[in-house]
């Protein structure tokens, strides 16, 4: 799927989204999930390869003929298999929306969410020229997206921020690094506060906690840590090393709603605020996202914003849209809450597998 404008960050720039989706046939009903791998192994260690290969010869075998009651129940079928969350993921979700779709219940209800209304925010790439993210910065704001985050690497960070704060003074900013900077930024980095940024994200190593606390007390902005949190554990030890005020949680990352609810129980406990990132998903992936984001931790903005912000034709019906107040309101339908566009998808689709039989590599 080819994106409507470029999105880059210090990882470099894409043009276009391969997706994976994941459909479970369970008793004549369909659930659907989708996997947020990207297409080079530069976020995370997972790329679309890896994810189809596991997902094809591993995680969906082990399914196959199981007693599987709920989508938390999936996860104790699946083998011994490390990493690889986001391919596990996408099937544990496509359970999980299937189990809803059998229970005749929204998505958002089963995994405990309780908001029917959520703040939404935008994430806006490295451009050519601070003059055009001026200008889409203005565009985002005008739609009324109520928390604009500006990817920034080396190079592209105080300035821009000077840039957007003087035209915006007020408006809710953060920043997300993905990792671009060492411990030898840490006096550049304190410049950041300066700007009344809402956080920084992910500044440090994709794997490192130590770091961040070291940084965390040394700066006044709110530290957001991404990457590194892979787990409910991980939540509790950046809790007690003070590495972060703020954890983003994205659903792929930490291996499927499961996993999720219990990183925001734990950051929960810990007085951690949470949000719901995006990883340019299509209408399946953003459906679950803005299931996961009703929860009672998910306190700021998220990444969940508009189809048509990505997509000129988005894979769901009703697309995503954002009220001119920067609001989604969560539907009542049972599962997901939007209906799958199969011809669509057949269209789209350059690559299908159907895994009907237990592999022997899934024992």
């Amino acid at each position: 799927m080819p994106l409507v404008h470029f999105f880059e960050t210090s990882f470099g720039r894409t043009t276009g989204r391969r997706i994976i989706l994941v459909t479970v046939h369970a008793e004549g009903v369909e659930g659907w999930g989708e996997c947020v791998a990207g297409e080079h192994p530069f976020y995370s260690d997972e790329d679309i390869e890896t994810a189809w290969h596991t997902l094809a010869n591993y995680f969906a075998p082990s399914l196959i003929g199981k007693n599987v009651e709920s989508g938390r129940d999936a996860i104790r079928y699946f083998p011994g298999v490390r990493g690889h969350r986001m391919a596990k993921g996408a099937l544990e979700n496509a359970v999980w929306d299937a189990e809803a779709v059998a229970k005749k219940v929204p998505l958002w209800q089963l995994l405990g969410g309780s908001r029917t209304e959520l703040p939404c925010g935008v994430s806006i790439g490295i451009q050519d020229s601070p003059e055009q993210l001026v200008e889409k910065v203005r565009t985002e704001v005008n739609a009324g997206y109520q928390r604009i985050k500006l990817k920034c690497k080396p190079g592209w960070d105080v300035k821009i921020f000077e840039r957007i704060r003087k035209e915006w003074p007020s408006i809710l900013l953060s920043c997300d690094a993905n990792s671009a900077y060492t411990t030898n930024d840490f006096e550049h980095l304190k410049e950041f506060d300066a700007f009344n940024l809402l956080m920084i994200e992910q500044p440090l190593w994709n794997d490192d906690f130590y770091f961040h606390a070291k940084l965390q007390k040394q700066i006044k902005t709110s530290i957001c840590l991404d990457e590194v949190i892979r787990n409910a554990r991980d939540a509790q030890a950046s809790a007690e090393l003070g590495a972060c005020r703020i954890v983003n949680i994205k659903v792929g990352r930490v291996g499927g709603f499961s996993e999720a609810v219990k990183v925001h129980d734990v950051c929960q406990q810990h007085k951690i605020v949470n949000w719901c990132g995006g990883m340019l998903e299509a209408g399946i992936g953003r459906a679950h996202n803005i299931a996961l984001s009703t929860l009672p931790n998910f306190t700021l903005p998220g990444d969940v914003s508009a189809s048509k912000r990505y997509w000129k034709e988005d894979i769901i019906e009703p697309e995503v849209t954002v009220s001119p107040k920067g609001f989604i309101r969560v539907s009542d339908e049972p599962g997901r809450g939007y209906e799958v566009r199969p011809d669509l998808i057949e269209k789209l689709t350059v690559r299908k597998e159907m895994v009907k039989t237990a592999k022997a590599s899934a024992h």
